[in-house]
C-alpha cells in the first residue's frame, strides 16, 4: 500500500478508529499530557489485524503510552502516572504501560545489557524502536487533530513487513519478536537480520 503519506495517515486513522480501546486511551492520555504518544505494538497489531481479517483487538495484550519529563526522572512519578491512567482505563482488557522516555537510559542497561545516551525527546526515543513498522507513535491534539510520528514511514506497516531497526535492538531479540509475531500473523514478511 505505497500511497502518499497523507493518504496513509488517513487510512491509519480510520483503521485505529475501529479499535475502541485505542480511541479511549488517546482521549484519556490527551487529558493527562500536553505532549505524548500512544505507541508501537497496539497500533501496528491493530493494522495487521485489519489487513489479515482478524478481530481488531486480536493478539493485543497491552498499550504503550509515552511521555517526556526530563525535570522529574523518578520511577515513583512514572509509576504514579501509570497508576492514574490505568485507573482511568480500568475497564479495558489490556495492561497499560506508561514510560517517561527521559529516564529510559537509567534502566536500559540492566534490562538489555547496553548503555544508551539519554533521549532528547519523544521522537528521539521512537527513532530507536526495534522495527521500522513499530517505530510509530500517534496522538490526538486538543483540537482533535490526529498526529502521527513515523520516522521510517508507513510502507512497512501497511505491507506487513517486519524489518529490524538496528539502532538498539540485538539480533536475538529481533528474531524472537519476529517469530512470536509470525505465529500470530502468518501473513507477515520478515526481513532476515543479515539482509538489513
Amino acid at each position: 500500500m505505497n500511497k502518499d503519506v497523507n493518504s496513509q495517515i488517513e487510512i491509519l486513522e480510520n483503521i485505529l478508529n475501529l479499535n475502541e480501546n485505542i480511541e479511549k486511551v488517546l482521549k484519556v492520555s490527551q487529558l493527562e499530557f500536553d505532549h505524548y504518544y500512544v505507541g508501537a505494538g497496539s497500533l501496528v497489531q491493530t493494522v495487521w489485524n485489519y489487513l489479515s481479517g482478524y478481530p481488531i483487538s486480536y493478539g493485543i495484550s497491552d498499550i504503550d503510552i509515552i511521555y517526556f519529563d526530563d525535570k522529574d526522572l523518578t520511577k515513583e512519578k512514572e509509576e504514579m502516572i501509570e497508576l492514574k491512567l490505568a485507573s482511568s482505563l480500568s475497564d479495558l482488557p489490556l495492561e497499560i504501560d506508561v514510560k517517561n522516555e527521559a529516564r529510559v537510559h537509567l534502566w536500559y542497561k540492566k534490562k538489555f545489557g547496553k548503555d544508551i545516551n539519554p533521549y532528547q525527546s519523544l521522537e528521539d526515543a521512537i527513532n530507536s524502536w526495534p522495527t521500522t513498522a513499530t517505530a510509530l507513535g500517534v496522538r490526538r491534539e486538543t483540537n482533535g487533530e490526529f498526529k502521527v510520528y513515523a520516522p521510517y514511514g508507513l510502507n512497512d506497516l501497511f505491507s506487513m513487513t517486519v524489518r529490524a531497526n538496528k539502532q538498539l535492538i540485538s539480533r536475538d531479540i529481533y528474531e524472537e519478536k519476529a517469530t512470536k509475531w509470525l505465529n500470530l500473523w502468518p501473513k507477515l514478511t520478515v526481513i532476515p537480520w543479515e539482509n538489513e
